[in-house]
């Protein structure tokens, strides 16, 4: 998939089941290869992460689609914790 990096910058990021993930801030660029390697996402969803810090760091592989959004693999698993169950009292 071919594309001028600064189209890149801004859009919106979704997964391929339609979940809104963020908004690309930046690229991270591999010179060694000439290829972009990562999207920097801000915004981002916090029902999918559990961040503290205002954005992550996306593989550029999990990228299926560009356009006017950026459409990525459905992830496997959320980045976000599960929360622990509070235990059930027995009388």
């Amino acid at each position: 998939m071919r594309a001028e990096v600064s189209t890149l910058f801004g859009l919106n990021v979704y997964t391929d089941k339609g979940v809104y993930v963020g908004k690309v801030n930046d690229l991270v660029l591999d010179p060694n290869e000439s290829k972009i390697s990562g999207l920097a996402v801000g915004k981002i969803n916090p029902e999918l992460f559990d961040s503290e810090s205002k954005g992550v760091i996306l593989p550029y592989r999990w990228v299926i689609a560009s356009g006017d959004i950026i459409i990525i693999k459905q992830m496997a698993r959320r980045f976000k914790r599960e929360e622990a169950e509070p235990e059930k009292k027995s009388d």
